[in-house]
Parts: C-alpha cells; sequence; structure tokens
C-alpha cells in the first residue's frame, strides 16, 4: 500500500531543505525585527532625555533671569498645561525642603534616573504604576531641580514592537513551514512521475521516457541527458534482439550446408575425396567465423569503442590508396575505376577504419555491378565539411530498398546469388556512425552513389599518421 502524499512530502529531502532554509530565513528575520526595535528602543530613550534636558535648560534660564520666584511660576505654569502634564517637576533647597513641585521625595536629585509612582491612570481606570525617567539639574545657590516625563508612551510602544516582533517570527515561521510544504509536495510530485517511468522501464517498457520535472533548466537538462542515454540503450538492446534473430536466421544456411558436407563425408572411401570435403568443410567454417568477426565488429563500432583513437587523417590520402589498389581489380572485372580526389584533406578519424569503409564500398560496387560499369571515387571539400563519394552507373537500388541494404544480413534478391554475408554496408554504416558523418544512398541516375560527408578536422599545419593497412582484396562482407 502507497504512502500518503503528506507523508512522502514530509519525509521528503526537498521539504527538509525548504525548512531549513525557510529556518535560516526566519532567523535572519528575527534578528533584523529585534535590531530594529533596539534602534527604536534606543531612539525614544534618547529623545526622552533630550527632551528632559531642554526643559531643564528652560527653567534654569528662567532661574538666571527672573530668580527663584520666577521659576517657581514656571515650574507652576508648566505643571498644569492640560490633564496629563508631560513634565513633573521638584526644586528643593540643599537642607532638603521642597520648593516646588508634586515629585516624592525618593526622586534622584542629580543625574538621569527612574522613578514609579502608583497614580490613578484613566486608560485602565484605576491605580496603577508610573514610570517616570528623571534629570536632577543643580542651580546656583544650593537649589536643586528634578525635571521628569512618564514614559508610558515610550513603554506602551515597546511592548507594540515586541508583540509585533514575536507575530512576524511565528507568521514568518508558519509561512516557511507552509512554503516548504508546497515546494515538497510540488517537488514529490514531479518525482513521483520520474519514478513511475523509470518503473514502467523497469517492467520492460523500453519506449517509455522521463518526463520533464520542471523545477529549472538544470533538472530539465538532467531528464533530457537521462532519456538520450535511454534512447541508446534502446538501440543497444533493438540492435542486440536484432543481431540475435539475425544470426539464428543467416547463420542457418551455411551451418545447415556445414552439416550435410560433414555427413557426406562419412561415405567417402578415398583420401581425397575425405581431404576434398575436409577442405570444402574448412572454407564453410572460416565463412562462418568472417561473419561472427564482423559482427562482433559492428557491435563494438555501434557501442562507440574507438571513439577516443580519432585523430586528424589525411582522407584524400586513404581513398586515394583504395582506389590504386582495386584499379587493377576492376580491370580484371571489366570494369573502370576513375578517382577524383582533391589532396590533403584532413578529417578527424581512424585511418584503418575508413580504409575498411571505403574497401567495403568500393568492392560492394565490384560485386552487384556488371561489366562496363564505371566507377568513380570522388573526395572534395564541401563547405565547412568533406564529402566522400562512391558512385557507379551499373543498376542501382530501387529506393524503397537503400535503407533495407543497410541493416545486417540483408540483401536483394538479384544479390543472392554472389558471394558475402549481407553486413558489408552494415559495417560502413557503424563506421560512418562513429565518425559522426552521415551515410546517404542516392541516385546517379543511372547507378548509385553513396557519399559519406565528414567535418572538417580542427587541427592544422602537415598532419601526422601512420599508413593505415588495407584490408586485402575480396574481403568485402
Amino acid at each position: 500500500m502507497a504512502e500518503p502524499l503528506s507523508r512522502n512530502v514530509l519525509r521528503s529531502g526537498a521539504f527538509r531543505f525548504a525548512v531549513l532554509f525557510a529556518a535560516v530565513f526566519a532567523v535572519g528575520s528575527l534578528l533584523v525585527l529585534v535590531a530594529v526595535q533596539r534602534q527604536i528602543e534606543g531612539y525614544a530613550v534618547a529623545a526622552t532625555d533630550g527632551t528632559l534636558s531642554n526643559e531643564a535648560k528652560v527653567l534654569a534660564s528662567e532661574y538666571r533671569a527672573l530668580g527663584l520666584s520666577g521659576l517657581t511660576d514656571a515650574i507652576r505654569r508648566h505643571s498644569h498645561t492640560g490633564k496629563d502634564p508631560q513634565f513633573r517637576f521638584r526644586l528643593v533647597r540643599g537642607d532638603g525642603i521642597r520648593i516646588a513641585g508634586d515629585l516624592p521625595s525618593g526622586v534622584r536629585l542629580d543625574g538621569r534616573g527612574t522613578l514609579s509612582v502608583r497614580e490613578v491612570n484613566v486608560a485602565v481606570r484605576g491605580e496603577a504604576m508610573e514610570t517616570f525617567q528623571t534629570l536632577g539639574t543643580a542651580l546656583p545657590d544650593g537649589l536643586h531641580l528634578v525635571v521628569a516625563t512618564d514614559t508610558f508612551d515610550v513603554r506602551a510602544l515597546m511592548a507594540r514592537l515586541r508583540a509585533f516582533t514575536l507575530a512576524c517570527g511565528v507568521g514568518i515561521t508558519l509561512f516557511a513551514l507552509v512554503g516548504g510544504y508546497f515546494v515538497g509536495s510540488l517537488f514529490v510530485r514531479r518525482l513521483h512521475g520520474v519514478n513511475t517511468s523509470v518503473s514502467r522501464i523497469m517492467a520492460g517498457a523500453m519506449d517509455e521516457r522521463l518526463p520533464a520535472i520542471g523545477m529549472g533548466p538544470e533538472f530539465d537538462e538532467l531528464s533530457s541527458n537521462l532519456n538520450l542515454m535511454l534512447n541508446r540503450i534502446q538501440g543497444l538492446m533493438e540492435g542486440l534482439r536484432q543481431v540475435s534473430t539475425d544470426i539464428a536466421h543467416d547463420l542457418r544456411t551455411p551451418l545447415t550446408r556445414l552439416r550435410q558436407q560433414l555427413e557426406a563425408l562419412r561415405g567417402q572411401q578415398t583420401i581425397d575425396a575425405y581431404d576434398a570435403g575436409i577442405d570444402v568443410s574448412l572454407e564453410q567454417t572460416d565463412e562462418i567465423l568472417a561473419i561472427f568477426r564482423a559482427l562482433l565488429r559492428i557491435g563494438t563500432l555501434e557501442g562507440g569503442a574507438g571513439r577516443g583513437r580519432l585523430a586528424p587523417v589525411d582522407i584524400s590520402e586513404i581513398v586515394e590508396r583504395v582506389g590504386l589498389a582495386y584499379e587493377p581489380v576492376a580491370e580484371d572485372a571489366g570494369k573502370r575505376l576513375e578517382t577524383c580526389i582533391e589532396p590533403g584533406l584532413a578529417v578527424l578519424g581512424d585511418g584503418e577504419l575508413l580504409a575498411q569503409m571505403f574497401t567495403n564500398l568500393v568492392e560492394n560496387a565490384l560485386i552487384h555491378t556488371p561489366p562496363g560499369t564505371r566507377l568513380t571515387l570522388r573526395v572534395a571539400h564541401r563547405g565547412g565539411s568533406v564529402l566522400a563519394e562512391v558512385a557507379d552507373d551499373g543498376p542501382g537500388i530501387p529506393p524503397e530498398e537503400r535503407d533495407k541494404v543497410l541493416v545486417r544480413f540483408y540483401r536483394l534478391d538479384a544479390s543472392r546469388s554472389t558471394p558475402g554475408s549481407g553486413l558489408g554496408l552494415s559495417l560502413v554504416r557503424a563506421i560512418a556512425a562513429l565518425h559522426d558523418a552521415p551515410l546517404l544512398l542516392e541516385d546517379n541516375r543511372p547507378g548509385l552513389r553513396i557519399s559519406v560527408r565528414f567535418p572538417l578536422s580542427g587541427g592544422s599545419g602537415e598532419i601526422l599518421m601512420e599508413h593505415a593497412r588495407l584490408p586485402e582484396p575480396g574481403s568485402e562482407l
């Protein structure tokens, strides 16, 4: 039974990461709020001190200008500025006798201080403790003046700031949790689709592909690369399946002939007949082994082996040597082989494999064309690539058959009486794919033209290469 989505989300790494990130964000936000609160508190206290200091300076100037009577009159005026006066005062002589003001006797006479007094508070409809901030100043003639103001508004502001900070902290935390759950659930849903596709692939649905995760370009790139890998794996498995089918089908005939030949040897009475039968059996065995070698080589090339050995090679020189090797073979068969090769063209490749590829193409044309056919080998620079062609003016291949002849063991009806196993063009296709060179079969009007387009080599200067060994004429598969 599948677990509920909510439980999967809460246990997912995406949710934990989102919560961790949200917690870091929440802590950072709370630190900012606390710092703002402290700044506002400091500003409020400094503003209160400035107000008290200014009031004390005003009253001191009154005393200097008008004397004690003027100071006491100023204190009375400033004490009756409304129902809730801003300042409270206490003026005492040096012996502690109060002259003016209503602050209690316990107030500090010098410097800054605080004083708590129980008074009637209209806001709470009863008595409450009021806290005053005080500033004591010494005046001439031994007098002491204390100015006080209540801190109710400041304390109310601080209380509201603390409540706001707490509320914001709780809100940010809840928002972080909800956001983390949302992000985690979204990620889990996307991964659920990916895991579902993976389960189908493991169950045998090799044509299934992973959906885009959609959480960012890097995740989509990961899905795309995995799908490309699955395409490659599917192609290799289909190739393996096809090879197994082809081997079971196409090797049955030579193995049957070999078995019949061996059975026929049982009835031979002479040594010469027996040796002749052995020679024929060995030839058939060599043919079967050659087919297996070709299949292994095609499979190795299609698997990408050898791509790391590619280096700049002179393709003009390789094709020229193939043409020189097969000119006498063509003449012996009553055909003509011509070359039209632009010298000094370099491509990134494997010289041995390229020699094998052009050898197969030339021999394929020699085997499947009648006497009098003209064959042409061309190599030329075309834009940003090198175009290599093997063309003939023979019967050609019908358009609907051109893709099929590249498949292992496939042979045209007209070619079944000629030597070969139907692997030559399959090997050509595998070599071309290893070199990232598109292979194209076209109508030569008349005849067939097979072209391979190679990217130009990025190297410059003299090309250093070993001469690739050409396969022996007649070794085409």
